[in-house]
């Protein structure tokens, strides 16, 4: 590796060069120079007009491996990931079987080290993610994962929450929820409300996820540890984490991209593509998810990365399965928030925040740095089509659609790629 950068902006707070045009100088999987002078190298990147930053990382991805793996396998969620900006991926366990055994922990591990793309996995917090007895946790640590959940399926028992954040403190480990009372959502398909009323459909009150939050919120006060929420939708959700963390407990929480961007007069048409869960809310709930982003009460921006086939999702609403394949539109989706969220705003939320969160290293871009970077292009504009998508399954509303902000390549330790 011996690339040369010309004329790449810097996007990194944590960066001496922070909004600076310089040249950038990568060799042998370092950052050798950083500067305005020319520099001989094997691989020349024009990269006027675009910006670099520290590798992006997600932490709530779907790869479907091993079970459904015609939705997407590891092989194809890499490549979707890394197509998207990502050079870090953490993985849900709700897969076939559940990512609940030292086994499947290090066959996820092993085939990380053949992707330009790192993939992390986190294991499941009860036996097939049912929530009724608890996986052997401190093993499933050793053997690598890096936090603990079950995925889409929010750990309703209250006593095994409790016992977990007790466990987990022995390790330091991290447990993440998605908080909802699914008694409360249960045959629901879009968020309860004046849209769903006119549509007919069955509504998942936002009572459902504020319920299951003030009731972690208490057994984390009770029992210590720490809590990271999962995918929160609501203005009331913002409203009850920002006030736990003023009281000083470990929590954090992350957003998906669709409920930044999307609201749930979207599904007037009945698109299918925009079923996701928790559903998308009302644009009172978007607008308050943006400024706990602003706020730094949440604290990361995820994919919810959810792949889903045709037979999935090519059905009556009511029907169709949850989810939005999202890896590959992330940029291009925030650049259409514009003013609401600029750049220097959403950029940590997808790059040093989440590594924190989760403990994995960190990295900025410096001189004598380990090149870990996303470069990509605002202006340039590209279609999500059969030719461009990585992914096993289309299940996007932004498929055959002309989109702006495209990622040009990224660089991971000795790794690289370019897009064209």
């Amino acid at each position: 590796m011996n690339i040369f950068l010309r004329d790449a902006k810097i996007l990194d707070p944590h960066s001496p060069h922070h909004n600076k045009v310089v040249n950038i100088h990568i060799k042998d999987g370092l950052i050798v120079a950083i500067d305005k002078n020319e520099h001989p190298a094997d691989t020349i990147i024009e990269a006027k007009g675009m910006l670099i930053s520290t590798g992006w990382f997600d932490m709530k991805a779907h790869f479907n491996d091993p079970g459904t793996e015609h939705k997407e396998d590891l092989s194809s969620g890499a490549a979707a990931a890394a197509f998207g900006g990502f050079t870090g991926v953490a993985i849900m366990p709700n897969t076939e079987p559940v990512i609940q055994t030292k086994g499947s922990v290090e066959y996820v591990r092993s085939k990380s080290n053949t992707f330009l793309t790192d993939i992390y996995p986190m294991a499941a917090v009860t036996l097939d993610t049912k929530g009724e007895d608890l996986t052997e946790m401190l093993d499933l640590h050793e053997a690598g994962a890096i936090a603990f959940t079950d995925g889409d399926k929010p750990i309703w028992h209250t006593d095994m929450m409790l016992k977990s954040l007790i466990y987990l403190q022995k390790i330091d480990g991290l447990l993440i929820n998605q908080p909802e009372d699914q008694l409360l959502t249960r045959f629901g398909s879009m968020n309860e409300g004046a849209v769903s009323t006119v549509l007919g459909l069955k509504g998942m009150p936002t009572l459902a996820e504020h319920l299951m939050i003030k009731r972690d919120l208490d057994l984390l006060k009770y029992a210590g540890g720490k809590i990271h929420f999962s995918n929160i939708s609501t203005k009331e959700s913002v409203s009850l984490i920002k006030k736990a963390k003023k009281k000083g407990l470990q929590v954090s929480c992350d957003v998906s991209i669709h409920h930044l961007m999307h609201i749930d007069e979207d599904l007037m048409g009945y698109d299918s593509n925009y079923k996701i869960n928790p559903p998308l809310r009302t644009d009172k709930d978007r607008r308050a998810l943006i400024k706990g982003l602003k706020e730094d009460v949440i604290d990361a921006i995820v994919s919810a990365h959810t792949p889903q086939d045709e037979e999935s999702k090519k059905l009556e609403f009511d029907r169709a399965e949850f989810g939005i394949a999202g890896l590959q539109t992330m940029l291009p989706t925030l650049l259409q928030l514009g003013k609401e969220l600029d750049p220097s705003t959403w950029i940590e939320k997808l790059t040093t925040s989440p590594r924190m969160i989760l403990k994995l290293p960190t990295s900025t871009v410096a001189k004598n740095q380990v090149a870990n970077l996303t470069l990509f292009d605002p202006k340039a504009k590209w279609t999500l089509n059969d030719q461009s998508n990585q992914s096993k399954s289309r299940n996007s509303p932004y498929f055959n659609q002309s989109l702006t902000g495209k990622v040009k390549a990224i660089f991971n330790n000795l790794k690289f790629q370019i897009f064209e």
